[in-house]
């Protein structure tokens, strides 16, 4: 069933688009980076998993809005304070232990959300997260396992992975705060009560954790505002790139 046409419907395809448009493209910045040939591929397969699921929300929300815009339009047309994507998703590549935490903190999250999204009155957010879970299950694995090889692994590699994890543990926080717009929706059973997954998120967190011989961060700092279009200098400089064919030639096509 699809529930009637509404602003924060809109809203809530158009960020959810924004996270896995937005941290796939960050990922793309491995390809041809990774350590080995093996990861190189993984990753780049990672990123076309996370750029997929947001042409499948930005889809979804230009026939909602039906103004005339196209996915592609939503995705390469809009300056930075447009974008509503979580902060962390926009962070610097970073080093590859970084990445994997930041990896990590995200996947954890998204399997725990998808799990609970495919079951949305909204027929056509369901389907798409039935998809997207797969993938995130997947992409869970992989940052899972890299997290505890690199933690348990040499002095350096140790060192290098806890660095990385307080580096982007105070952005975490943002991924269980809700909108106006998002407690709308979760009361008529669209989207899903985030702030109640952080829970079971820091437990299976700290599991992995205690596996990798990590320790947990301080809470004592947090960054929040990409739901608000308040973003860090990054975005700008990554949509300069990633946005530079559309707004060259407008209207191309492939």
């Amino acid at each position: 069933m699809r529930p009637l046409v509404s602003q924060p419907l809109i809203d809530y395809c158009i960020a959810q688009g924004d996270d896995a448009l937005i941290f796939g493209q960050r990922m793309t910045e491995w390809c041809y980076s990774a350590p080995f040939l093996e990861e190189d591929l993984a990753l780049a397969n990672v990123a076309l998993d996370l750029i997929g699921r947001a042409q499948m929300f930005y889809q979804y929300a230009a026939e909602l809005a039906d103004d005339g815009r196209s996915a592609d339009d939503i995705a390469f047309l809009r300056d930075a304070r447009s974008y509503t994507n979580l902060l962390i998703n926009e962070l610097p590549r970073g080093d590859f232990a970084f990445s994997m935490a930041r990896f990590l903190l995200v996947d954890t999250f998204n399997v725990l959300y998808l799990e609970q999204l495919v079951n949305s009155s909204d027929s056509r957010i369901a389907a798409i997260a039935a998809k997207a879970i797969k993938e995130s299950r997947y992409h869970l694995r992989r940052s899972r396992d890299w997290v505890v090889r690199l933690g348990d692994g040499t002095e350096e590699s140790h060192q290098r992975m806890q660095k990385g994890l307080e580096e982007v543990w105070g952005y975490h926080k943002e991924l269980f705060i809700e909108t106006a717009g998002e407690r709308e929706l979760i009361a008529s059973g669209v989207a899903v009560d985030r702030e109640a997954l952080y829970s079971t998120w820091s437990k299976q967190i700290d599991t992995v954790l205690a596996e990798a011989t990590l320790q947990r961060p301080e809470d004592g700092w947090k960054v929040v505002g990409g739901r608000d279009g308040i973003h860090t200098e990054h975005l700008g400089h990554m949509l300069s790139e990633m946005q530079y064919l559309q707004r060259s030639y407008p209207g191309v096509e492939w």
